[in-house]
């Protein structure tokens, strides 16, 4: 063999062997699934961590925290994400411990599209439970028009755009109509998937943001980061010491300053006090086993987590999420090295 024809079989085999080195560098992959709500900010953390660790490729579905639920319950998937905490008889079904991990904290923007009418909008919790409950059905409706002087309202049927599939957002969104309305509370309730008296049911935030901006006359509720990314005017709702507030960030975060998170982090933070608090307000969480079923996947999981809470935070901001309370990252650091996968504890 000549000296040409070895220099072309070594670079063909330096090539393959690159080629497999990157196969065997990500052979691991993560399968998540749940909420939409947080989408964009899993995404970028995905797409950031794999740049950290190219050993690991982690895949989600945004699917709904119904679906995710369902999914991290079947063991379909190594973790689930949902915007509403599992109940007790859901979590005592499951054959081990299944540990909420709170991720990043969002706003539940009451979006709509009235011709003319720009972001600003003032309405009330009730009158919001009103039109979903389908009494107030028309943009010039006295109780609209009279905290809204100045704005030139139409004669225009109002749309209520609602998720058609098991969601968080519905439950948080309806966990403060709960809160507000009496009537809601007794004839609609606060839950995942409802029975809903009036509506257009779409899947996903995306579903919701999309048929609100094609619609004239549509209301909706969806997470903050959709109303900006698709260009949604966006309510101010009255809070709890009865000031209209916009969803920003600093509303969501003083919504859980003054929460007390208990060890299971399943807690609510709808009409917080305050008065630029945001009233639908709410953490968001990773479903993850406590011990791992494949103790390689849990322990990349954990670091993924580790590094989210720590370094992930910075991306929230611009993604119109607020960053997790420092007393919230410091317990659950302590939680995060409770995990155990296969009798191996994390450790950082």
């Amino acid at each position: 063999m000549n000296k040409r024809m070895v220099l072309v079989v070594s670079l063909v085999f330096a090539l393959v062997v690159i080629n497999m080195g990157s196969v065997f560098a990500a052979n691991l992959q993560i399968d998540g699934a749940g909420a939409s709500f947080p989408y964009p900010i899993y995404s970028k953390w995905f797409d950031e961590y794999r740049k950290i660790d190219p050993s690991v490729q982690i895949n989600y579905q945004s699917i709904g925290s119904g679906g995710g639920i369902r999914q991290i319950s079947a063991k379909t998937v190594d973790f689930g994400a949902t915007d509403a905490p599992m109940t007790d008889e859901a979590l005592a079904a499951l054959d081990r411990e299944l540990i909420h991990i709170p991720t990043v904290i969002g706003s539940v923007a009451v979006v709509y599209n009235i011709p003319g009418v720009p972001s600003g909008l003032k309405l009330t919790g009730d009158i919001v439970a009103d039109i979903y409950l389908g009494t107030i059905t028309k943009w010039n409706d006295v109780r609209i028009t009279e905290i809204n002087p100045g704005v030139n309202l139409p004669d225009l049927s109002i749309a209520a755009a609602r998720r058609s599939d098991g969601s968080g957002t519905t439950f948080t969104f309806s966990d403060y109509l709960s809160n507000i309305s009496t009537v809601w509370k007794e004839t609609v309730g606060t839950g995942s998937a409802l029975r809903w008296p009036v509506g257009l049911g779409a899947r996903g935030n995306e579903g919701v943001a999309g048929l609100v901006r094609q619609l004239p006359g549509a209301i909706g509720y969806v997470e903050q980061a959709y109303a900006e990314q698709n260009n949604l005017s966006q309510v101010a709702l009255k809070n709890k010491a009865g000031y209209y507030v916009m969803p920003s960030l600093v509303g969501a975060s003083l919504a859980a300053a003054g929460v007390e998170m208990p060890d299971d982090y399943r807690v609510s933070i709808v009409n917080a006090d305050g008065p630029d608090a945001y009233p639908i307000a709410t953490f968001t969480w990773l479903l993850v086993y406590k011990n791992a079923f494949d103790q390689a996947k849990g322990q990349k999981l954990a670091d993924f987590i580790w590094w989210a809470i720590h370094e992930g935070d910075s991306f929230a901001i611009e993604l119109h999420y607020s960053p997790l309370p420092e007393a919230v990252i410091s317990k659950l650091q302590g939680t995060l090295k409770q995990l155990n996968f296969n009798g191996n504890t994390f450790l950082k």
